[in-house]
């Protein structure tokens, strides 16, 4: 009546049903401990394929074709139009129109080829990650790639595992016991439903569904695209949505191009309404003026440089499956890391076991006074080992039982029988319950009784308790050892349990583990440390690691008596959390992001999924549950966190020059757009098309190579401070036009108009170029030189304008102005970089977030402001306060050492007395 009404009770669930015709039928009659032959799977494996979605391939040609579109190749092509156009009359146009189709196909085949190149990384990826599953085979139980499986593959799914195709389950245990358990499988992607479903025998597994809890055989019922969902090669999704940079590198272009819009449209109908310039010469001017202005290289300098810095992160064993993960990682503040297996070895080694009496009560511990053996203990823990598992507990647990226990060790077949005992059902460890539990059989004397092991404090309780085993745990855990609980029933209901004892296991930190969390903290990373285990564990080992031991008891994380503020505040302050739930990972990750900290969590479990996917930037760190895998952004394939720093690295690299670059460019196209606005209005003067298409070719090819330029990494989580950038971007452009204008005034009573054009554009393509060796800095250039490579290709492109300059070269219509016009521009060129050097200094000196509030006074800007000036406020009282205690506290001290120094002297003649 019970189960009726439970069941009743339970959330309504319509299981879809995928009816299989008698051929299928036929395939699926596999032995559960056999599985299929090397020779059926051959066969099978020609006949449906493998277990993947074959991926329409885009035809090459019409993906060149498709880099030929965008507003700013729109631009190119219109005006190399107008240029063949106006040829008709004017054959020299020829040489524009070349100009401009080179400009065209050149960015096409450097965005075709990064991106073909990044499709192989992809490509590489997926191998890298590829599902495996584990499976009945020839008799063996064995690791398979998900991709080979075929129909009538007998599989185990256990928690964490996510389904590699639609199977039926089997109703069976990994070792062919009969299991009335059920599968927990969470369906949400196909199903839309929030909880998961409860599946047992004969029920329908969906491909890319996910286990939540238990363990189970299934058979493979459909592969590939027969499968329910049809996706099972996509169940790793690489994302390629717009990142934070990307959407600042967009709407700096687009504030660019409006403003490059408006001023040339301007100089347009001044062209035509005032000059009465014809109107297909007007416009073919002002088009190349807007391609100049506007930044061409601007997709092709991202991609090349974040295909950079993927395939750098990729060598260091840190791969990136959401590109826009390296952008933010740049600006994590605080890295949330689980304890074990990332920051210790996770590689445990036995130490002496806690033994207690047989006949053991709460009130009792002497009992019949004869002690339990390590063989009874390793024996029961054997019992409640998951066969099979990959887990390091299980399999150190196993492997001690397997040299200690004489029954275990004088097994002809070292498999997964327990000579004179039978385990009927066997429930895996899930993290509510804590605990593993197998109900066994003694085959000699019949008897039945259950079995747990788990987390010390949950066995404990469940066998009402023993303040001897507590003593031990406590004792474990202040030696940095890691306690295990187990207790078997005694009685023959099967519901009383007696501790047998504790297994002690020792996880020593990771000998990298405390310099890379100095590293971090020297990259301004706050790191806490999150783990499952007794507090006092976890402050002996945040003590080894070099960490302070304020540890907080994430029950606190759920303590409604606390304010939201309060409980941040202790949240911010800690340096890590001990008796963690997934539940707990989640509330860690939300209260700091509501203080507008950027965080990063590590994960390797299912249950870690939903903080993973919460965080800025979710890491599954190596040997994560595929469901781990997939929930993350990064994912690493090297043991520990160090690799962690070199991503940091590596984006903060990537970061640096994404700005140096954004600052440059906005400072150039204001310098060139304000000239050129003034002196077409005021003086009637411009550039030769084709001298301003080399600024435009020349200057954006060199700009390419700061992907590989040496970059400064920033102490702090960067932060692009777009108020800062645009007002420095403004002050260099209108002093850069100012220079502009003095090399024309000066010039041109002692020159040709053709030599004035020559000198200008050197100037114009050198002045703002050079200045690009400083804004690669916030600080003095000379601080972290270029790299060899950069300052080459910028040096090598301005030298060759120079060339062109001194001796003319009349297919560019540049005409010669001999060598002290040219190395005397060149000369300047260098010293104004080197003044606006001193310039952005003291711009980056002078600025700060409150003149950010005053240009651009946001609601949510205004709010940051008042609240960092009232902790300004209460650390200026502080410091007052202690200013004016720190005399009287001095002197209290230097009374205690007196007193002190007395008493030893004291002590000292009274032993010489004697």
């Amino acid at each position: 009546m019970t189960a009726d009404k439970d069941h009743k009770e339970e959330p309504e669930h319509k299981e879809v049903v995928d009816v299989l015709d008698e051929e299928y039928e036929k395939l699926l009659q596999t032995e559960p401990l056999h599985g299929l032959t090397d020779a059926e799977v051959t066969e099978r494996m020609a006949r449906f394929g493998k277990n993947e979605i074959p991926e329409a391939k885009t035809n090459p040609w019409l993906k060149f074709l498709s880099y030929f579109g965008g507003p700013i190749s729109y631009l190119l092509e219109i005006s190399a139009i107008l240029s063949a156009v106006l040829a008709k009359d004017e054959p020299d146009h020829w040489i524009d129109f070349g100009i401009l189709v080179f400009i065209l196909i050149a960015n096409a085949c450097i965005g075709f080829f990064e991106e073909a190149k990044a499709e192989s990384a992809l490509d590489a990826l997926k191998n890298t990650l590829a599902l495996n599953t584990r499976a009945w085979r020839n008799g063996k139980l064995v690791t398979v790639e998900a991709n080979l499986l075929v129909p009538g593959d007998v599989i185990a799914l256990r928690l964490g595992d996510i389904v590699p195709a639609d199977c039926r389950l089997l109703g069976v245990g990994v070792t062919g016991e009969e299991s009335e358990g059920t599968l927990q499988i969470d369906q949400s992607a196909l199903t839309g439903e929030s909880l998961p479903v409860s599946k047992g025998k004969d029920a329908i597994a969906y491909s890319s569904s996910i286990v939540k809890q238990g363990q189970m055989l299934a058979i493979v019922t459909k592969t590939g695209i027969h499968t329910y969902i049809g996706r099972a090669a996509n169940l790793i999704s690489i994302t390629t949505e717009e990142g934070h940079f990307q959407k600042i590198i967009k709407t700096i272009g687009d504030f660019l191009v409006v403003i490059t819009l408006v001023m040339v449209g301007i100089i347009f109908i001044d062209d035509v309404v005032r000059k009465q310039l014809p109107v297909l010469k007007s416009l073919s001017d002002v088009v190349v003026l807007t391609i100049a202005a506007i930044p061409v290289g601007l997709p092709t300098v991202m991609s090349v440089t974040m295909a950079v810095g993927a395939s750098q992160l990729a060598k260091k064993k840190v791969i990136v499956k959401r590109l826009t993960a390296i952008e933010e990682l740049a600006s994590v503040a605080i890295l949330c890391s689980d304890k074990t297996g990332t920051l210790t070895m996770n590689k445990l080694s036995f130490d002496k076991p806690f033994l207690t009496n047989k006949g053991n009560t709460s009130a009792d511990f002497i009992g019949t006074g004869v002690q339990y053996t390590d063989e009874d203990l390793l024996l029961n823990s054997f019992f409640s080992s998951e066969p099979g598992a990959e887990d390091p507990i299980e399999s150190a647990i196993r492997k001690a039982a397997t040299s200690t226990v004489k029954v275990l060790r004088e097994r002809e077949v070292q498999d997964h029988h327990i000579p004179g005992y039978k385990v009927n059902n066997f429930i895996p460890f899930n993290p509510t319950a804590k605990h593993t539990e197998a109900t066994v059989t003694n085959l000699t004397t019949g008897e039945k009784f259950r079995v747990i092991k788990g987390a010390p404090q949950v066995v404990i309780k469940i066998c009402g308790g023993h303040d001897e085993a507590t003593a031990a745990v406590i004792n474990f855990a202040g030696r940095g050892l890691r306690a295990l609980g187990v207790a078997r029933t005694v009685d023959p209901e099967m519901t009383k349990f007696e501790l047998v004892g504790l297994i002690s296991l020792l996880d020593p930190p990771r000998p990298d583990s405390a310099q890379t969390i100095k590293e971090c903290n020297e990259l301004g990373i706050g790191v806490k440390m999150i783990t499952g285990d007794q507090l006092i564990i976890a402050k002996e080992v945040a003590h080894r690691l070099g960490m302070h031991r304020t540890i907080l008891d994430a029950h606190a994380l759920v303590d409604e008596t606390q304010s939201e503020e309060a409980l941040t505040d202790r949240v911010i302050k800690c340096d890590g959390f001990a008796h963690v739930i997934p539940e707990h990972k989640y509330r860690v990750v939300e209260l700091m992001q509501k203080r507008g900290m950027l965080v990063g969590m590590t994960g390797d479990g299912v249950n870690d999924a939903p903080a993973l996917k919460k965080a800025n930037v979710g890491i599954a760190v190596e040997g994560c549950t595929d469901a781990a895998r997939s929930a993350a952004d990064i994912v690493l394939l090297a043991a520990g966190l160090s690799t962690i720093v070199d991503g940091v690295k590596t984006s903060r690299a990537i970061f640096q020059r994404m700005r140096s670059y954004a600052l440059y460019r906005i400072a150039s196209t204001i310098h060139f757009l304000l000239f050129f606005f003034i002196s077409i209005i005021a003086y009637d003067f411009i550039l030769p098309t084709r001298l301003i298409l080399m600024i435009c070719v020349l200057n954006d090819a060199a700009t390419l190579v700061i992907s590989v330029d040496n970059a400064k990494i920033s102490k702090r989580p960067d932060k692009w401070r777009l108020g800062q950038l645009i007002f420095l971007s403004f002050v260099l452009g209108l002093l850069l036009m100012g220079i502009s204008f003095a090399h024309f005034f000066v010039a041109r009573p002692y020159v040709t108009l053709q030599q004035l054009e020559t000198i200008m554009y050197l100037n114009i393509s050198s002045a703002p170029h050079f200045v690009i060796f400083s804004t690669r800095l916030a600080t003095w250039w000379w601080a972290n030189l270029p790299s060899w490579t950069f300052f080459t290709a910028i040096m090598g492109t301005q030298v060759i304008a120079m060339l062109m300059s001194i001796f003319g070269v009349e297919a560019l219509q540049a005409t010669a102005i001999g060598p002290a016009w040219g190395f005397g521009v060149m000369a300047v060129s260098l010293v104004v970089f080197q003044l606006l050097d001193i310039v952005k200094v003291v711009v980056f000196k002078w600025w700060n977030f409150e003149r950010t509030v005053k240009l651009w006074p946001t609601p949510s800007r205004k709010a940051l402001l008042k609240e960092r000036k009232a902790v300004k406020a209460v650390q200026d009282r502080a410091q007052a306060n202690w200013r004016k205690l720190a005399p009287a506290v001095k002197a209290a001290y230097a009374i205690s050492a007196f007193k002190e120094a007395g008493l030893k002297a004291t002590k000292k003649e009274t032993v010489v007395a004697m």
